[in-house]
C-alpha cells in the first residue's frame, strides 16, 4: 500500500490517496485516530459501472457521517471502471440487458449471472487485499463493516472474510443466482436497504436474498419510492447499526444525519 498524496485534513477527517498495485483507493480516517484508540473500520461499496471519480462526492460525505461517530472508511476503484480494463464479457452483458429492457421484458438469470459474476470474482479478493493493507495502519481497528455497493459483492465479502462484523446492503442491483447461496453462509449482523419501487431492481428477487441470509439479527429497512428516492433518515439508521456493531462500547456518540448507502 503506497500513499499517493499529502493528507488532506480537517476537524472531522484526515483523507488519504493510494495505490495497490493496479487499484487506487481513498481511505478516510478520524482527525482523533491514533494507535493507542484505533477506528474501526467501514467499507465503501460504490454502484456497478460507476467510476469512484464520479462517486467521490458522495463517498466523502458518507466518510464523514462515519468519521463523526469515531469509524475510519475505505473505498477502492471498481474493476471495470475509471481507468481499468473492462470486465470479460460486460459490454455484451450489459447490451443484452438493454435490449430485453427497452423491449419491456425481465432479464434471465443468464444475463444477470453474465453480468454480475465477473465483478463478485474480480471485486471480493480486491476488498480482501484493501483489507490487508488497510488493517495494518496502527491508527485503524480490526473490526470490519460492509456499507453499500453491489448486494452481490457485499454478500459473498460477508460470506467469506471473518473479518466482517456486520453488513449494511442495499438492494438496488439485480442478484445472481451463486448470491443466495452466498447469504445462507452470512451469520453476522445485516441491514438492508430496500427502496420498494426501484426500477431497477426485482423486488420480489430482493427479498428472498434477505430470507436467505443466515443470520439470526437480520433488518429489512423498505420505503417507498424509486432507486433514487431514499429517505435522508435512512442513512441515520445505517450509522446507528455501524455504530452498534463497529465500536467499542462506550465510545458511540449520535449518528449524524448522513446519505443512504
Amino acid at each position: 500500500m503506497i500513499f499517493t498524496s499529502e493528507p488532506r485534513r480537517d476537524d472531522v477527517l484526515v483523507e488519504r490517496d493510494f495505490s495497490l498495485g493496479d487499484i487506487d483507493g481513498v481511505l478516510w480516517t478520524p482527525a482523533s485516530a491514533a494507535a493507542s484508540s484505533p477506528s474501526p473500520l467501514i467499507l465503501m461499496g460504490q454502484p456497478g459501472g460507476f467510476s469512484m471519480e464520479r462517486m467521490l462526492p458522495r463517498l466523502r460525505s458518507r466518510a464523514r457521517s462515519a468519521g463523526r461517530l469515531g469509524m475510519a472508511s475505505v473505498a477502492i476503484e471498481p474493476p471495470g471502471t475509471g481507468s481499468r480494463p473492462s470486465l470479460p464479457g460486460a459490454s455484451e452483458a450489459r447490451d443484452d440487458l438493454r435490449r430485453v429492457l427497452a423491449a419491456g421484458g425481465v432479464p434471465d438469470a443468464d444475463i444477470i449471472d453474465r453480468l454480475i459474476l465477473p465483478l463478485v470474482e474480480r471485486a471480493v479478493p480486491e476488498w480482501q487485499r484493501a483489507m490487508d493493507a488497510v488493517l495494518g495502519l496502527p491508527e485503524v481497528d480490526q473490526r470490519v463493516a460492509i456499507s453499500g455497493g453491489v448486494i452481490a459483492v457485499g454478500t459473498r465479502l460477508a460470506a467469506a472474510d471473518p473479518r466482517i462484523v456486520a453488513a449494511g446492503l442495499f438492494a438496488g442491483s439485480y442478484v445472481p443466482r451463486a448470491t443466495s447461496d452466498d447469504a445462507r453462509r452470512v451469520t453476522v449482523p445485516v441491514h438492508m436497504l430496500l427502496q420498494w419501487d426501484d426500477e431497477g431492481n426485482d423486488r420480489g428477487m430482493a427479498l428472498d436474498l434477505f430470507d436467505a441470509f443466515g443470520s439470526t439479527e437480520k433488518t429489512l429497512l423498505a420505503n417507498m419510492g424509486g432507486h433514487t428516492g431514499v429517505p435522508e433518515w435512512a442513512g441515520e439508521d445505517a450509522g446507528r447499526f455501524f455504530a452498534r456493531h463497529l465500536l467499542r462500547q462506550g465510545s458511540a456518540s449520535s449518528p449524524s444525519r448522513s446519505t443512504s448507502t
